[in-house]
C-alpha cells in the first residue's frame, strides 16, 4: 500500500501500526464459494450457475434425479474476467454466457476490463456456448447480450450497434441481420422460434420492432415519441406486451422536487400494429417506474400480464387481465419482493421476499410463492437463512435457490416441495479451514434516527475481549440495497459482509446499518424528502448509528469508526468532515465527494436552450452542502481512501480532488490505488488486498485509548 502524506501533515500523527493479526484472518474468510445466475430449464429438470471462488470463474450445471455437479466450464485465472447473462436452453441441452466487461457498471459495461494489468488487455467481450450433456465449451462470437432461441439452436446478440445471428454449436460464423438506428438490444424471441422483438434506442425516444427474417422489413409496433421497451410476447404469438415512458424533453422541472415519473402498459396485435393501453401508474412518485431487481418484472402469464410496481408504498406483484381491466394485487402486506421468477406452466410465479412468521424476516430473504389462481402466497423457506433466486422445475413442485445463514456462505438448494429437506450443492467447496464455527451471528437492532425513523441494523461482535472495545459503522452502498442478517446475496456486499466478521473476529463491535434511501422498508424509506445531493437526510442515521454504538457500555466512545463503499464511501467521508468528534478514523472506497462536479451532469444541469430549472441555484447550494469537500475545515480524522482507476460507477476524479483537499488542509489520510480495476474488485487478488488494508488501518487506528481523532487533532 502506498501512503501519500501531504506536505502540510507535519503537525497530524498517523497513529503506527500494532501487531496485527487481522490480513490472515481477513484472507481465510475471503476464500469462499460464491454461487451465481441460476437458471432452469423450461422442459427438462435441470439446472446451471456460476460459481466464482479465489478468482476461478466457472459454470456448472446438475439435472435430475441426483442433482450431481458437474463443470461445464472453467477459467482459473484471476484476470478479472466476469461471466454474466447465463442462460439455459428450454430443452435443457445448451448454456450460454458472455465473458468480459463489467455489467454491473454506470457506462461502459461492454467495454473490455484489464484488472491483471496485462500488456495487452481483451479485445473484446465474448459469447460462449457449451452442451450440457457433455462436450467442450467455445467461443461462438464477439459481442454482448446474447438470448437463445426456443430450440436452442440459435443465438441473437448485440454488437456495434446491430444485431447479430450465430449457431449454438459455433459451426458458422456470426452474421449480421440487423442493422437500423439505434442502439439494438432487449431481444425477446416470439415462442416460434421464427421472429423475435427488439428495443431501437434512438435517443429521445425508443421504438420496439419485430424481426420476420432478411426479406422482410422490420415490423414497428406503435412507434410514437415515447420510450418503449420490455417486449414480452403472449403465449399463442400474436401479441406483444411492453412499457411505455414518456419521451426525453419538455420544460425544465424542479431540481429538488420528488417528480411524477408515470408509465404505461400497452398490448399490441403483432400483425396489425395496433396497440391499446392496458395500465397506466398513478401520476404520484410512488408510481414511478421500480427501481428494485427486475424492475417493472414484466412477465405473460396464462390469462393475465403480472407486473411489479411501487404505487402502494411496497415493491409488489400485481396481475393484470391480457384484455384489460383492474390489476388484483398478489402480494398484499408490508414487504418487497424481488428476484421474480414465473414457471413454466405461466401460473405460478417465485419470488424472493422479505416476510415471513419471524419479526426479524424483515430483515432476511425468503423463497415466496405466489399462484396466479388466487390464494395467499407462501412462504416455502421460513427460518433464519437468506434465500433467492429461485426458480421453478418443470414439474411445478421441486425448486432450487440460493441460500446461506449468518454462518455459511451460499451454495445453490434444490427442494422437492415446500416441506421437503433442501439438497444443499457443493458444500464441499468451503476451505477446510474456513472459519465457519467462530463466524458471529449478528443480532438485530433497531434505534431512532433524530426526526423519530426506525433504523435497522445488525450487530456483530465476538464474545469475550477487553471491557471496552473500538467499534465500527458499516454503510452499504447503493444506496438502494439492504443488508441482512446472514451472508448477503449480491458478491460485493457478502464480500463486505465477511469483511464485518473479520473485523467482528479482531475485536470490534459492528453495526451494519440499513439507512433510509435502502430498500427493504417501503417507498417512504427508500425515497425521503431531501435524500442525496438533495440535502443528504440520511446522514441523520448514520450519526445516530455512531451515537447508539457509543451508548453501548462496552464500546469506547472515543474509539468509534466507520467505513463503507461506493454510496457508503461517500457516507463516510460525510461522518469523517462533518462528526470527527464521533468518528475517530475511517475508510472510504469509491465514494462520491463532490455531487457538483461532472459539469453538473449529477443534478441534470446541462442546458439546452434559454431554460432554466427556477430552483437551480439552490439545487447547487443544496448539493455542494451535501458533499464532503463542503466540510473539510471540520475534517480532523485520519482516512484511508481506496478507488481503482478504472471505475465505472464513481469516476476516480473524485477521490484524487479530494487528495488535494485533505492535503492542503492537513488532514491525515492514506491512499490505496488499484490500477486498471473497478468498482466491484473483479480481481480476486485486489478484493484482498483492499480488505486487509481496511481492516490493518481500522486496528491501527482505534487500537489504543486516545487513538483515532483525538490523537490527529
Amino acid at each position: 500500500m502506498r501512503r501519500l502524506l501531504g506536505a502540510t501533515l507535519a503537525a497530524a500523527t498517523l497513529v503506527r501500526p500494532a501487531p496485527a493479526q487481522g490480513p490472515a484472518e481477513v484472507a481465510a474468510l475471503l476464500r469462499y464459494p460464491f454461487p451465481s445466475q441460476l437458471v432452469a430449464a423450461r422442459t427438462a429438470p435441470r439446472l446451471a450457475w456460476v460459481l466464482e471462488q479465489e478468482g476461478r470463474r466457472e459454470v456448472w450445471t446438475a439435472s435430475s434425479p441426483d442433482f450431481a455437479p458437474r463443470l461445464v466450464a472453467a477459467y482459473p485465472d484471476d484476470d478479472g474476467q466476469e461471466i454474466s447473462q447465463l442462460q439455459i436452453s428450454p430443452d435443457g441441452r445448451w448454456a450460454v454466457w458472455v465473458r468480459g466487461g463489467e455489467h454491473g457498471s454506470n457506462w461502459d459495461e461492454s467495454v473490455p476490463v484489464n484488472p491483471a494489468s496485462r500488456p495487452l488487455p481483451p479485445r473484446a467481450l465474448e459469447i460462449w456456448a457449451a452442451p450440457l450433456d457433455g462436450g467442450p465449451a467455445r467461443r461462438i462470437a464477439e459481442g454482448d447480450e446474447p438470448v437463445l432461441s426456443p430450440d436452442g439452436r440459435r443465438v441473437v446478440f448485440a454488437r456495434e450497434r446491430a444485431l447479430w445471428l450465430v449457431p449454438v454449436d459455433g459451426s458458422a460464423a456470426p452474421e449480421r441481420i440487423v442493422a437500423v438506428a439505434g442502439a439494438l438490444g432487449e431481444v425477446a424471441w416470439a415462442p416460434d422460434g421464427q421472429r423475435f422483438a427488439f428495443v431501437a434506442d434512438r435517443g429521445p425516444h425508443a421504438l420496439i420492432g419485430v424481426y420476420e427474417g432478411a426479406d422482410q422489413p422490420i415490423r414497428w409496433i406503435a412507434p410514437s415519441p415515447d420510450r418503449d421497451g420490455v417486449p414480452r410476447w403472449s403465449p399463442d404469438g400474436t401479441r406483444l406486451v411492453f412499457v411505455r415512458r414518456p419521451g426525453r424533453g419538455g420544460p425544465p422541472d424542479s431540481l429538488l422536487a420528488p417528480r411524477p415519473q408515470p408509465w404505461e402498459i400497452w398490448v399490441a396485435e403483432v400483425a396489425s400494429g395496433r396497440a391499446q393501453r392496458l395500465w397506466r401508474s398513478p401520476e404520484r412518485p410512488e408510481g414511478n417506474l421500480p427501481t428494485t431487481h427486475g424492475g417493472p418484472n414484466l412477465h405473460w402469464a396464462n390469462g393475465a400480464i403480472v407486473f411489479l410496481s411501487y404505487h402502494d408504498g411496497w415493491p409488489h406483484l400485481y396481475a393484470l387481465p391480457e384484455r384489460g381491466g383492474e390489476p388484483r394485487l398478489l402480494t398484499p402486506g408490508p414487504y418487497m419482493v424481488e428476484y421474480v421468477h414465473l414457471g413454466p406452466d405461466g401460473r405460478s410465479l417465485l419470488a424472493a421476499a422479505n416476510t415471513g412468521p419471524d419479526r426479524w424476516d424483515v430483515d432476511r430473504r425468503h423463497i415466496l410463492r405466489v399462484r396466479l389462481d388466487g390464494g395467499p402466497p407462501e412462504v416455502l423457506t421460513p427460518g433464519v437463512g437468506i434465500e433467492w433466486n429461485p426458480v421453478l422445475l418443470p414439474d411445478g413442485r421441486t425448486f432450487a435457490y440460493l441460500g446461506a445463514t449468518p454462518q455459511r456462505p451460499p451454495l445453490v438448494a434444490v427442494q422437492a416441495g415446500p416441506r421437503a429437506a433442501p439438497r444443499w450443492l457443493q458444500a464441499e467447496r468451503l476451505p477446510a479451514d474456513f472459519p465457519t464455527a467462530r463466524l458471529v451471528v449478528p443480532r438485530p437492532v433497531v434505534f431512532p434516527a433524530p426526526d423519530g425513523t426506525p433504523i435497522h441494523a445488525q450487530l456483530f461482535e465476538a464474545p469475550g475481549g477487553p471491557a471496552k472495545k473500538p467499534a465500527v459503522v458499516y454503510v452499504h452502498g447503493g444506496p438502494m440495497r439492504q443488508m441482512l442478517l446472514g451472508w448477503h446475496y449480491s458478491s460485493y456486499y457478502a464480500h463486505a459482509y465477511a469483511v464485518n466478521q473479520a473485523l467482528a473476529l479482531a475485536g470490534f463491535v459492528v453495526l451494519s446499518v440499513n439507512y433510509r434511501l435502502g430498500i427493504g422498508y417501503g417507498y417512504a424509506f427508500h425515497f425521503p424528502p431531501n435524500g442525496g445531493l438533495r440535502g443528504a437526510s440520511e446522514y441523520q442515521d448514520i450519526r445516530a448509528a455512531g451515537l447508539y454504538l457509543r451508548s453501548l457500555p462496552q464500546v469506547d466512545p472515543r474509539r468509534i469508526g466507520l467505513w463503507g463503499g461506493s454510496y457508503g464511501g461517500y457516507l463516510t467521508a460525510l461522518g469523517l468532515a462533518r462528526d470527527s468528534e464521533l468518528f475517530a478514523a475511517g475508510v472510504d472506497l469509491h465514494g462520491v465527494h463532490d455531487w457538483t462536479s461532472d459539469s453538473g451532469r449529477r443534478l441534470g444541469l446541462q442546458l439546452v436552450g434559454m431554460e432554466i430549472p427556477a430552483d437551480r441555484d439552490r439545487a447547487l447550494r443544496v448539493a455542494w452542502e451535501s458533499s464532503p469537500v463542503a466540510w473539510v475545515a471540520r475534517w480532523r480524522s485520519p482516512v484511508l481512501l481506496v478507488h481503482g482507476d478504472d471505475d465505472r460507477n464513481v469516476r476516480v476524479d473524485q477521490t484524487v480532488d479530494l487528495v488535494q483537499r485533505l492535503r492542503r488542509a492537513g488532514v491525515p489520510f492514506e491512499v490505496l490505488l488499484v490500477p486498471d480495476d473497478t468498482h466491484h474488485w473483479l480481481r480476486y487478488a485486489n478484493r484482498v488486498r483492499v480488505s486487509e488494508a481496511t481492516v490493518e488501518f481500522l486496528r491501527r487506528t482505534l487500537s489504543a485509548r486516545g487513538s483515532g481523532g483525538d490523537a490527529a487533532r
